[in-house]
């Protein structure tokens, strides 16, 4: 069984409830959950996730772009964005964070667990280089 850790990073409580459900059925450990871009970085200080599922469009004065160049930075971690938003500008914004990967809401599964196998592994051989 996978026990990768991961935080989810949602503004909306009962799709956070969905995605947790979700990853937990997948096999995984969700580590926490923050519904803003601060909170999101307090809780990966805290938890230590493997990864960080974060939406792009937060509550609150930072939005999940921003919060994912910050968590980069500081810590290290790979970044799969889960979000509704797929217009130009978004995507854009969102590529120059250097993300693990982008998946579209909704989604299945079968994206989820893909997306998020493949940036572990990715991760896990960069930093045995």
């Amino acid at each position: 069984m996978n026990k990768s850790r991961i935080l989810v990073v949602e503004d909306e409580a009962i799709v956070a409830m969905v995605i947790k459900r979700r990853l937990k059925d997948l096999g995984y450990i969700v580590s926490g959950v923050a519904s803003t871009g601060r909170d999101a970085i307090t809780k990966v200080e805290g938890t230590f996730p493997d990864l960080v599922l974060m939406d792009i469009r937060l509550k609150g004065d930072m939005n999940g772009i921003e919060a994912t160049k910050i968590i980069r930075d500081r810590f290290s971690l790979p970044v799969v964005y889960l979000t509704a938003h797929s217009d130009d500008v978004t995507f854009k914004k969102a590529k120059e964070t250097d993300p693990d990967g982008y998946i579209l809401k909704p989604f299945t599964e079968k994206d989820l667990s893909t997306t998020i196998e493949i940036a572990l592994h990715k991760f896990r051989k960069e930093k045995e280089n």
